[in-house]
């Protein structure tokens, strides 16, 4: 997978976010996607060359290995980290809308006119969409991490597991390698995950209660403005 192409296109996506969405960039490429590509693929590229078994029947270890990981901690973490970060594509994608608005306005009405004070303002639409996804990102995030829980019953992983399933010829015993390392990293890009998430919802009431204040703030100036109309008709009667 090439993560310096998916680098790439969200290095766009850092100028158009909040300070908690440049952090979540940051935490997911030094601490998701760098530890993912440099030490996390090495781990388990070895995963079912080492699952061994106390048999020699043929096709018992496969079978045993494919129950108990039936998909890889590497590929849904790869799930994982593309479905999490396309959300905030949909705010880069808005972004291009509305600068080709722009340029189609100002090539009808004149280069000194202008639909938008700066295309890249989170207001309007722009406003909804970077809000939803967010709510896209955290919902991805958590049914990750439920589904890497509900496959292994478990954030860490057994030493040993016991299969005896056809064509074993009975219970057998299989060893992991290095589960002890593995569970490390699981923990890790576990953890990483879960502050991602945390980052998601602070972001969320950031958005939300500078949304508020600002309306609130809009509603003042205007009930003020009305007012001063509302004095100076009063005195043009009365003169």
């Amino acid at each position: 997978m090439d993560w310096k192409f998916l680098q790439g296109l969200l290095s766009g996506v850092n100028k158009y976010s909040t300070a908690f969405g440049r952090i979540w960039l940051s935490l997911v490429f030094v601490f998701r996607v760098l530890v993912y590509v440099v030490a996390a693929e090495r781990v388990w590229s070895d995963d079912q060359g080492h699952f061994d078994c106390n048999t020699r029947q043929p096709g018992c270890t496969n079978i045993c290995y494919n129950y108990f990981f039936p998909i890889s901690h590497i590929r849904i973490w790869a799930l994982q980290l593309i479905f999490v970060t396309c959300p905030s594509f949909m705010v880069v994608l808005h972004v291009a809308y509305r600068e080709e608005r722009e340029r189609k306005y100002r090539a009808k009405h004149g280069e000194n006119t202008r639909l938008y004070d700066n295309p890249g303002q989170k207001h309007g639409g722009l406003w909804w969409t970077y809000l939803m996804s967010l709510f896209i990102k955290t919902a991805f995030e958590v049914t990750f991490l439920y589904l890497l829980h509900y496959i292994y019953h478990s954030f860490k992983l057994p030493r040993k597991v016991q299969c005896d399933i056809q064509p074993c010829p009975n219970l057998v015993d299989c060893y992991i390698s290095r589960p002890t390392e593995k569970t490390i990293f699981t923990y890790f890009m576990v953890g990483a995950s879960l502050a991602c998430v945390v980052l998601n919802i602070c972001e969320i009431f950031y958005l939300i209660a500078s949304r508020v204040l600002n309306l609130r703030h809009r509603g003042r100036v205007y009930t003020k403005s009305r007012q001063v109309h509302t004095d100076m008709d009063c005195r043009s009667l009365k003169s």
